[in-house]
């Protein structure tokens, strides 16, 4: 028995960090629009509309790769439960990362006119089915050969990626608008993080190709017990399930997209604080998300897993007035505190949802069913939150209409949370969470 624990080990932590990577990239591609949505894409690609229109457009476009990932999920769930886990996260990780170097060859509205935020809006689509696909796929790689004992932790790696992946985004947008020009960053600058993209895809399709399909999954070939239209099934039995776990996770997404994403376009618009100052504070803000999150999975796994879903709910509730307050302070110190606590909020749901939403489902249709309320989320509380934000932060005063939404957003979540089982494996209460493979 000792020798197969050490034989184990390795494996899953080969696995974890292969999972890891590849959400890390995927995401990194993802955030790095939304960096440059809120910069420099409206005045660029937009320029013949006022200041304000230009950045809701920007944002528009933003929001499309929210609309595309649920269809996305549709698509390569349905390859992850038909064809198995791994041809997924190679064929979405490929498809998003060549939309992403896509992005940083369009040239601007002054060049081609219209053609320009049109290619911009296709390829944000592309970008938006690829990681539609990623999230499934990753999490199911890990959650399908983790022991259920610490299904959560394992689970929780791929969860770390999206902060790395935003990290690196920031790290590297930050470095360079600290040293070019303005006029420099807006010529070319701004381009680089997307190029960069490439490098990451290629090293992370090397890195995937080394995987192996998931216990569940070959039990479910072999035995000839696919199913043959997962979203048929999904629509029939478990869209009740699907609507739930939507509605639950919009809250984490729309405080994540109000910290990354609309809060920089506010305070460096708004406000006039310097855009370097910003990025650092979220760029922290964020890295404390993603040290905290293994630390998190392990109370998960202790505790169980809608009960961090329902505390992380209702900090929410609690600090959205809180923490425009301390933004429009403008004050760094006091924007990174409000940031911090609302990223740790959003970290006690989001850290647990990796094994929490695969074990709601049985493993036919575990792929699609997972990934489609993770991303229905994602255009609930992800799509729309900066571009009503950025409606509901208009005029004098403190933009207390942006909290005033966020707290009926997490209450909203708060509910269906409620709604939902734990599943937390006991040997009192089996359930789908002790289903399927033990390493």
């Amino acid at each position: 028995m000792q020798r197969d624990r050490s034989q184990s080990s390795p494996s899953m932590f080969r696995l974890a960090a292969a999972s890891l990577a590849g959400t890390a990239i995927e995401f990194y591609d993802f955030f790095v629009y939304g960096t440059a949505a809120a910069l420099v894409l409206g005045p660029l690609f937009f320029p013949t509309v006022s200041p304000l229109i230009g950045t809701l457009a920007a944002f528009g476009t933003f929001g499309v790769g929210f609309l595309a990932r649920p269809l996305g999920s549709i698509l390569f769930g349905h390859i992850g439960d038909r064809h198995g886990r791994r041809p997924v996260l190679i064929a979405s990780l490929l498809l998003t990362g060549v939309a992403t170097v896509a992005v940083g060859l369009v040239p601007t509205y002054d060049s081609i006119g219209i053609a320009a935020p049109v290619l911009l809006l296709v390829l944000r689509f592309v970008q938006g089915l690829g990681l539609g696909g990623e999230w499934g796929g990753a999490v199911l790689l890990t959650a399908e050969h983790a022991p259920a004992h610490r299904r959560v932790l394992w689970s929780s790696f791929p969860q770390v990626g999206p902060s790395v992946g935003f990290v690196l985004a920031n790290g590297l947008t930050l470095t360079l608008s600290a040293t070019l020009t303005e006029a420099q960053f807006l010529s070319w600058g701004w381009r680089v993080p997307f190029w960069a993209a490439g490098l990451l895809a290629a090293a992370g399709l090397l890195l995937r190709t080394q995987l192996s399909e998931t216990p569940a999954f070959q039990e479910l070939a072999a035995n000839e017990t696919r199913a043959s239209l997962p979203l048929a099934e999904i629509v029939r039995g478990h869209w009740r399930l699907v609507l739930l776990t939507a509605g639950g996770l919009a809250a984490g997404y729309a405080v994540f997209y109000t910290v990354t994403t609309w809060s920089l376009a506010y305070a460096t618009e708004q406000l006039h604080v310097d855009r370097t100052v910003m990025l650092a504070c979220i760029m922290v803000a964020v890295a404390a998300s993603g040290v905290a999150t293994p630390l998190v999975a392990l109370l998960g796994d202790r505790y169980g897993r809608r009960p961090l879903c329902l505390i992380g709910c209702t900090v929410v509730v609690v600090w959205m007035v809180p923490l425009v307050a301390l933004l429009q302070t403008g004050r760094p110190v006091l924007m990174l505190a409000g940031f911090v606590v609302a990223m740790l909020a959003f970290t006690t749901m989001f850290a647990v949802t990796g094994a929490y939403l695969p074990e709601l489902y049985e493993p036919r249709v575990r792929c699609t069913g997972a990934a489609v309320g993770y991303n229905l989320a994602g255009v609930l509380g992800g799509a729309l939150t900066p571009i009503v934000a950025t409606a509901a932060s208009q005029g004098d005063g403190p933009p207390w209409g942006v909290a005033g939404y966020l707290t009926g957003i997490a209450l909203l979540s708060l509910g269906c949370f409620a709604l939902l089982p734990d599943t937390r494996p006991t040997a009192a209460a089996p359930g789908p969470a002790t289903e399927y493979a033990t390493a």
